[in-house]
């Protein structure tokens, strides 16, 4: 089953089921969140819920995808309650781009950068035995609900960015349950759009390379994921394909299971907060700032896996700073 958030043509929020070209409209709730939640009070599976609950005819999809009332998938009330995080050097072939952009020893071959050994940690240990604790991934911090982008939609790119790289991953998403157990509803395309020349700078820049939006759906697909996941990721400026090339995911061409990721962001206690709802990237092997490219203003990044659905499309829009030097005020 996949599932979608979307607005009617007056704004009202529904969910729907997406049967081809068309969308079922689940009966009793408005947005994935309630249903998630009604679902756990009364015991069900989401799937299960739905039908509990029935749908109506609904719009036209591909009309809804057109005229940009695709909804992120999940989402929250309140941005604030909305995490938004990730892990890094998760899949087969992630270090190799990743370590040129970290390697500062060059000269010693023996040498090893951070990224290398954590990488070589997940190979040895991300997958570890039933009911067992395996490596630790890398982690970050990506923002709140504030800096998703629907569907359809153009990420901002603020004047002090160095880059506007996409970054095609899986997503998972979650709800917290009312006794603070994190629940897995189930998994989007996603778009981690980060800034790979200021990483490249410094590995310690990570952390300011991740503070940008990014983007997931317009599908929830619930349910287990197939081990090899085989999708494309391309850029387009204006008629043409700036950039094109194929990307794996699942857990066959990881060196993590997506039980260790989860147990080692879910782990922390703040995460745990009843009814709140997190989005957590997972990571890719394939970057177009690796061959080269960089996206500019006017921009189309497009992901795309058939076990997903309709594709994730996101323009790129400059947008000023919002706070100059010396503004921020004294009380």
């Amino acid at each position: 089953m996949r599932l979608i958030q979307f607005e009617t043509s007056s704004g009202e929020r529904q969910v729907g089921v997406v049967e081809g070209n068309s969308v079922q409209r689940v009966r009793g709730v408005t947005s994935t969140r309630e249903l998630a939640l009604s679902a756990l009070r009364n015991a069900r599976g989401l799937a299960e819920q739905v039908i509990a609950l029935g749908t109506d005819a609904g719009p036209g999809y591909p009309e809804l995808l057109a005229s940009g009332r695709v909804l992120p998938p999940l989402d929250h009330p309140d941005p604030a309650h909305c995490l938004v995080s990730g892990t890094g050097l998760t899949h087969l072939g992630s270090a190799a781009t990743r370590d040129k952009m970290h390697q500062h020893k060059a000269d010693d071959a023996n040498a090893l950068t951070d990224t290398a050994k954590m990488f070589q940690w997940g190979i040895d240990g991300g997958k570890p035995a039933p009911g067992q604790v395996g490596a630790q991934p890398e982690w970050f911090y990506k923002g709140d609900g504030g800096i998703v982008v629907r569907p359809g939609a153009a990420f901002a790119l603020p004047d002090f960015a160095e880059d506007a790289g996409e970054e095609p991953e899986l997503a998972g998403l979650y709800v917290i349950d009312d006794h603070g157990q994190p629940c897995r509803i189930g998994f989007a395309l996603g778009n981690e759009f980060s800034d790979h020349v200021m990483e490249r700078r410094s590995y310690l820049y990570l952390a300011h390379s991740k503070l940008r939006a990014c983007s997931y759906g317009p599908e929830l697909r619930v349910g287990q994921l197939p081990g090899d996941l085989q999708g494309v990721s391309r850029i387009r400026r204006g008629d043409q394909v700036l950039w094109e090339k194929a990307f794996a995911s699942g857990e066959e061409n990881m060196c993590h299971s997506l039980a260790n990721l989860e147990y080692h962001h879910f782990k922390y206690a703040q995460f745990l907060r009843p009814g709140d709802v997190h989005v957590h990237f997972f990571g890719t092997a394939t970057l177009s700032f690796a061959d080269g490219i960089k996206a500019q203003p006017g921009d189309r990044f497009e992901i795309s896996l058939a076990e997903f659905g309709a594709p994730l499309i996101n323009g790129l829009e400059q947008r000023p700073t919002q706070v100059a030097i010396g503004t921020v005020k004294s009380l």
